[in-house]
């Protein structure tokens, strides 16, 4: 992971099994959102998209525990681009879409960093694998009167991320880039260490893709994932966001 920024704390938590389903998307397809300051970043000459399920747990903002706040589920779609500075390539996400279930968190993500979060019900699933059966990760949120869903079963124990890897490309990106309303980008760091990961076997994704994210991403999302896997994540920080020249 890069080095810790000077800038102060935003939020912490902890992010856990971090469910990654991965597809590959042409680069005219995305384009339109990214970020002024920022280029696709691709790995091995393709362009990834990723929709991915997750816990958040023990979440503070400013150091605050919020009530009611603490402990719940997102789901978002993402993307990677790079950005070069200080003589080497800073490597994010940006995200087309972030789901949660609280009003509350969608407010301040829009307010702060001008993320398009929105709110749904959501739900999730996540049993552990051990060493008789093997485990599941389900998160599902509903969307015009359906529940979508996300999900895989995982076996055995996480294993290290081999560099090189399609794994390693996905997790490894430590910043994080946003359009601002007058098309600037502001940018922030995000803080973890390098995860292990299960393979995803039993790989279920049920989502209206046209309404939840339009219709260019109908054909990339409903064909077959590059990968999926499961991260099992850890703690996390995500530092205050600076707008980049």
């Amino acid at each position: 992971m890069n080095p810790p920024s000077q800038t102060s704390r935003f939020l912490t938590a902890e992010w856990r099994y971090l469910l990654m389903l991965n597809f590959e998307v042409r680069p005219e397809i995305l384009m339109p959102y990214v970020p002024q300051g920022t280029e696709l970043d691709q790995w091995h000459g393709r362009t990834l998209a990723s929709i991915v399920g997750f816990r958040f747990i023990s979440t503070k903002v400013l150091g605050i525990p919020v009530p009611f706040h603490r402990d719940f589920d997102e789901v978002n779609l993402r993307f990677y681009v790079r950005r070069f500075e200080g003589g080497e390539w800073r490597r994010g996400v940006v995200f087309i879409k972030e789901i949660v279930p609280r009003w509350m968190i969608s407010c301040v993500a829009r307010r702060v960093y001008n993320e398009n979060y929105v709110t749904m019900r959501m739900r999730h699933q996540v049993v552990p694998p051990n060493t008789e059966q093997p485990g599941r990760v389900q998160y599902e949120w509903k969307h015009l009167g359906r529940w979508n869903r996300v999900a895989a079963t995982i076996q055995d124990k996480p294993v290290a991320i081999q560099p090189g890897s399609e794994e390693e490309f996905i997790t490894e990106h430590y910043w994080g880039y946003t359009r601002q309303r007058d098309g600037g980008t502001m940018e922030y760091q995000v803080e973890h260490p390098i995860w292990s990961v299960w393979p995803g076997k039993n790989v279920e994704f049920d989502l209206d893709v046209k309404s939840l994210y339009g219709e260019a991403f109908v054909p990339p999302l409903t064909g077959r994932p590059t990968s999926v896997f499961v991260a099992d994540g850890s703690a996390i920080v995500v530092r205050k966001g600076q707008r980049i020249a």
